[in-house]
C-alpha cells in the first residue's frame, strides 16, 4: 500500500501537469503522514544536508559558463573552425554542425543550449546549401543532445552526487562515448548527403585553418582549461566550473567582444533562474531518497528482481526501456534523482559497474532530450527554425537511430566507458 501510494500519486502529479519537483516533495510528504510515523520535521535537515555538497556548486557556474559563450560569439567562431575542418566533405556543411556542436558541448555542458547556439548559426546555412530543411534540423537537434554526454555535464554531476561517485571519473567516461556517437551522426550525415549527389568540395587551405583556429583559439582553450586542470590535479571539477564562468566572462566581453558590460546582468539572471530550477528539483529529490531509503524501499526492489534470477543483460535491457520511457515526459536530473537510488543497490547487486551505468543513463537522457512530448531539444528546435513540432520529430528520425544503435553498443560494451577512465585513473 505504501509503494502504491507514493508512486501513483507521483505519476498522477505528473499526469495532471504539476512539475516533476512539485510532484516528488508531495507525493512523499503525503505517503509519509498517511502511512508512516517518519518524523516529517526533521526532513528539512536531510534536505539540506543533501544540498550542502561541495560538487553541486559546480552546476550554477557551468550553466553560467554555457551562458557566456552561447550568447556571446563563441559559437560562431567554433563553427567557422569546425567548417575549415570538414567542411569540403560531401555533406560537408551539416558535418561541421555535428563537429561543431561536440565541440561546443565540451565547453557548455548544457544539449539546449548547444541546439540554440550552433543551430542559430548553421540552419539557415545549411538550407541555403540545398540541403532538405529536415536534413538540418534533424542533424542540428540531435548532436545537440551530445551536450550531457561530452564533459563537463551537468547531469554527471548530478548523477554522481546522488550516487556518491567521482565527478572527475563521469567525465573521463563521457569523452570516448561522446566522441563514438559524434562520429557515427558524421557519418550517417555523409552516408546521406552522398545519396542526395553531393559532391566533395576544395578542402581549405592550412593557411584558412589555421586563422580559423587562431579565431576559434580563446573558446577552444576553454576545454584545454577544465579537463586539463581536472586531471592535471590543478583544481576539482567544481573549481574547474567556477574557472570556466569567470574565463568566458573574460573571453566574451573583453577578448572577443561580442557581450557588453550592461548584458552581464540579464545573463547571470537567467543563468541563476536555470540553476534554480535544478537545485529545486533536487532539493525535493532529497525528500523522495530519504523517505525510499527509511521504509527500505531499494532494498525490497533488490531482493524481489535477486529473486526473479534476473542477470546484468536482462536488467539493463529493463532499465533501458524504463529511462527512455521517462525520458520523453521528465528532464533528465529530475530522473536521475528518481530512479538512481531505487536503482543503485541494484547495480552492485548486479556487478554492473556504477561509472559504466552513469553513461548509460545519460546516453538513455540524450535520446529523451529529442523524442516527444517533453524532449526539451525540441522545444528549443521549433522556436528557431520555424518547423513544427511533428517536422521537428519526423526529421531527426535517422539520427536518433543512429543514437540507439550508439546506446546499445555503449551498454553492452562497458570497456566503451570504462577505458579511459581506467588508464587515468587505474580503476
Amino acid at each position: 500500500m505504501l509503494m502504491l501510494s507514493l508512486f501513483g500519486l507521483l505519476f498522477l502529479l505528473m499526469f495532471l501537469g504539476v512539475p516533476v519537483s512539485v510532484a516528488l516533495g508531495s507525493s512523499t510528504l503525503i505517503t509519509a503522514y498517511f502511512f508512516t510515523d517518519m518524523d516529517l520535521m526533521g526532513i528539512t535537515s536531510h534536505v539540506f544536508d543533501g544540498l550542502n555538497k561541495y560538487s553541486l556548486m559546480a552546476i550554477p557556474m557551468f550553466i553560467l559558463a554555457g551562458s557566456f559563450l552561447s550568447k556571446g560569439g563563441a559559437a560562431h567562431r567554433i563553427i567557422e573552425f569546425a567548417k575549415s575542418i570538414v567542411g569540403h566533405l560531401p555533406g560537408g556543411l551539416p558535418i561541421s554542425a555535428i563537429f561543431a556542436a561536440m565541440i561546443f558541448a565540451a565547453v557548455s555542458g548544457s544539449s539546449p543550449a548547444t541546439v540554440a547556439a550552433i543551430g542559430s548559426v548553421m540552419f539557415g546555412a545549411i538550407q541555403e546549401a540545398g540541403y532538405p530543411k529536415g536534413y538540418a534540423i534533424g542533424t542540428i537537434a540531435t548532436s545537440g543532445s551530445l551536450g550531457i554526454l561530452i564533459p563537463p555535464s551537468i547531469v554527471f554531476i548530478v548523477y554522481g552526487v546522488t550516487a556518491d561517485l567521482s565527478i572527475g571519473k563521469l567525465f573521463m567516461a563521457g569523452v570516448v562515448p561522446g566522441l563514438l556517437i559524434g562520429f557515427m551522426l558524421m557519418s550517417l550525415t555523409y552516408v546521406g548527403a552522398v545519396r542526395l549527389g553531393f559532391k566533395k568540395g576544395t578542402p581549405a587551405s592550412f593557411k584558412e585553418r589555421l586563422v580559423k583556429f587562431k579565431e576559434a583559439f580563446w573558446a577552444l582553450m576553454l576545454i584545454v582549461i577544465v579537463i586539463g586542470g581536472i586531471y592535471g590535479g590543478l583544481f576539482t571539477p567544481t573549481e574547474a566550473g567556477a574557472a570556466s564562468a569567470v574565463y568566458a566572462f573574460i573571453v566574451s566581453v573583453f577578448v572577443y567582444k561580442d557581450l557588453k558590460m550592461k548584458d552581464v546582468y540579464k545573463i547571470v539572471l537567467e543563468s541563476a533562474l536555470t540553476s534554480s530550477m535544478i537545485f529545486f528539483v533536487i532539493a525535493n529529490a532529497m525528500i523522495f531518497a530519504h523517505f525510499l531509503t527509511d521504509e527500505t524501499i531499494p532494498q525490497q526492489i533488490t531482493k524481489l528482481i535477486m529473486d526473479a534470477n534476473v542477470g546484468p543483460i536482462m536488467f539493463l535491457v529493463i532499465v533501458n526501456v524504463l529511462l527512455l520511457l521517462m525520458g520523453q515526459f521528465m528532464e533528465p536530473s529530475s530522473i536521475v534523482m528518481i530512479t538512481v537510488p531505487l536503482l543503485l543497490p541494484l547495480i552492485v547487486a548486479l556487478g554492473i559497474d556504477p561509472i559504466h551505468f552513469g553513461v548509460v543513463l545519460v546516453v538513455n537522457m540524450e535520446i529523451g532530450m529529442i523524442t516527444p512530448p517533453v524532449g526539451l531539444n525540441l522545444f528549443v528546435a521549433p522556436g528557431m527554425t520555424g518547423l513544427s513540432l511533428k517536422e521537428v520529430v519526423v526529421a531527426s528520425l535517422p539520427w536518433v537511430g543512429v543514437l540507439f544503435v550508439g546506446l546499445l553498443l555503449i551498454t553492452y560494451i562497458p570497456a566503451i566507458s570504462l577505458w579511459l577512465p581506467q588508464l587515468m585513473y587505474g580503476m
